[in-house]
């Protein structure tokens, strides 16, 4: 059950929010979505597309994409959801490309330093 005070998720069976204390189930006002930010994450998923890995880059950007028009259209789960999708596929693809970016340049400079000593 997500609160309506803040969207956090909480269990089903819970009368409080774990994250704000507020009462579960209880009718308040009408918000069209929590007051609480969701991140989209877009900045960082291009950021990893261009310089780590071009693959996992690609659905980090379209779920990042996603966040701002679910939550424009009223879908706050859907936008956490997206968000934690983005996340995710962010950090993949900086956790794969980082190190093969690495591995080439170790390759690089072995080849050089490789090329010099016979000549």
């Amino acid at each position: 059950m997500y609160c309506t005070k803040c969207g956090a998720q909480n269990e089903d069976v819970a009368r409080v929010c774990a994250r704000c204390g507020a009462l579960l189930g209880q009718i308040q006002a009408y918000q069209p979505y929590p007051q609480t930010v969701v991140p989209n994450y877009l900045a960082q998923a291009i950021l990893v597309t261009l310089f780590c890995c071009l693959p996992f880059g690609i659905p980090a950007i379209v779920f990042a994409a996603q966040v701002n028009s679910k939550l424009t259209g009223g879908d706050y789960a859907g936008a956490l959801e997206s968000s934690r999708k983005a996340k995710t596929w962010c950090w993949v693809a900086f956790c794969v490309g980082l190190p093969l970016q690495i591995l080439v340049i170790i390759f690089q400079i072995v080849l050089t330093v490789g090329s010099h000593a016979y000549h």
